[in-house]
Formats: C-alpha cells, structure tokens, sequence
C-alpha cells in the first residue's frame, strides 16, 4: 500500500480536496497537508518571515487532516520534514477548482506544491477541475487522480517530471476522452478595478480574461476546450539552451 500525500491551494475545507483524499484511501494511506485558507495564485511562495502553525482538521466527525498557517509549498515542505513519519510515495495535489492550464502553471499553488514534491525527490500529480462552483460534481476528476496514482510508477516518467493534469467540467459520459498535451500559450489581460473603501481610500482589485494563442489540439487549453481530459508533464529545468551559445558568441 502507498503512502499518499495530500494538498491544494484552495484550503482543507475545499470539495475538491475532500473529494481527492476519499478516492485515494482505496490505493493507500492518505495524509492531508494543506493550507488552512485559500492560498490560489501564490505560485511557489514559501513563508519566511513569520511562524507557520499548524492545526489538526476534523470533517465528518473524523480526523481529515493538518491545516497549515501558510503556502501550498510550506504544506509540502513541512510535511516532508516535521509532520510524516517517513517520504511518501506520491503527491497529489488538487482538486483545483479552476483550470491551471497555459500561463496559469507559474502562477498555480497548486502547480507549485507538486514541484516542491519533484524538488525534494517525490512523485507528483497536481490536478484542476474546469469550474469555480464549490458544488460542482468532482467525481469524474478524483477518479482520474486515482487511476494515475495507480498507474504512476508504471510511466517510468524522469525524476524531474510532474504530471499537471486538467479536466472538463463535463458529466463523464460528455468527456470525450484523455490528450496528452503540451503547456499552452495562453496569456491574460488584465485589469485592476478601483473601488473606494468606507473611509473613501481607494483599493485595486485584479480582475481580467483569459486568451487563447494558438488552436492546437494538443495544447491542454485546447484539449479541455474540446472536452478532453489534458495531461501536460511538467519540468523546471529554465535554461534557455540556446540563448547559451548566442551570449557566449556575443559576450
């Protein structure tokens, strides 16, 4: 039996999370770590100038897991260091409620506490579901984390290589099937509102839309777009390679 890791970016008292950590029982034993609020966008973000507390997290009068002070990231590290026995096997990261396909990646928590996993050595599955909608029905995207699970070490993926996956928010028999995708080039436009607070002092809040670049079928935009499940591996190896050689001939 497998030693799971659980977290997100949305919370511990997510849907999607607690629609992950059930399906996943059935494969191993499932340890939550996760933020004990919402923490969507922080990216990478690690907690360096404060302590992170942490708190054991009760749902359906049982014990469901640890609820931490701080990112998706510190879930994983802290975890990892202090709060398991030993390394688990795979991390799964989700449900992400919203998609974290294209530009989204740098900007994911969710994305983000898989790579802290892939960093110090782990396997790892961040995985988004097409909808904002606390109700919406999770089903379809805890199935596939699990069947992933399962089928992990079977990949023979490299080390340094996560699966981000991404799912239409389609009742299963609408979804047409699983594409395995490239990062899409999908960019948004942003914009901040400005709006005034009880004392007349004004605040800007980040709003915006997203755009598609390209119409390729095999970007996950695209893919969940059509209805297809979009299953992108991931690595953090940013050397631009070829900018090597034109700044060792220009410099």
């Amino acid at each position: 039996m497998m030693n799971i890791l659980v977290t997100n970016d949305d919370g511990i008292t997510s849907a999607g999370i607690y629609a992950l950590a059930t399906a996943l029982r059935s494969l191993g034993t499932v340890t939550v770590v996760a933020p004990d609020r919402q923490q969507s966008a922080v990216g990478h973000a690690l907690t360096v100038s404060e302590p992170l507390r942490v708190t054991r997290f009760w749902r359906d009068n049982q014990f469901f897991g640890y609820a931490v002070s701080g990112t998706p990231a510190d879930c994983i590290k802290l975890a990892v260091a202090r709060l398991l026995d030993r390394k688990p096997d795979i991390v799964v990261s989700g449900i992400n409620h919203g998609y974290n396909t294209g530009i989204n990646v740098l900007y994911s928590g969710t994305v983000s506490a898989a790579t802290e996993a892939i960093l110090l050595g782990i396997p790892a599955i961040a995985i988004s579901l097409g909808s904002f909608d606390e109700e919406v029905d999770c089903s379809v995207a805890a199935r596939t984390a699990a069947y992933l699970v399962e089928q992990y070490h079977n990949l023979e993926l490299p080390p340094s290589t996560l699966l981000n996956v991404n799912v239409p928010a389609l009742p299963e028999d609408q979804v047409k099937g699983i594409r395995i995708t490239r990062q899409g080039q999908g960019y948004w436009n942003d914009t901040y509102h400005e709006r005034l607070d009880p004392m007349g002092r004004p605040y800007y809040w980040l709003a915006g839309t997203y755009n598609h670049l390209d119409d390729d079928p095999n970007s996950d935009d695209v893919a969940v777009d059509r209805g297809y499940i979009a299953i992108t591996p991931i690595h953090y190896q940013l050397t631009d390679e070829k900018a090597i050689e034109l700044l060792k001939r220009r410099l």
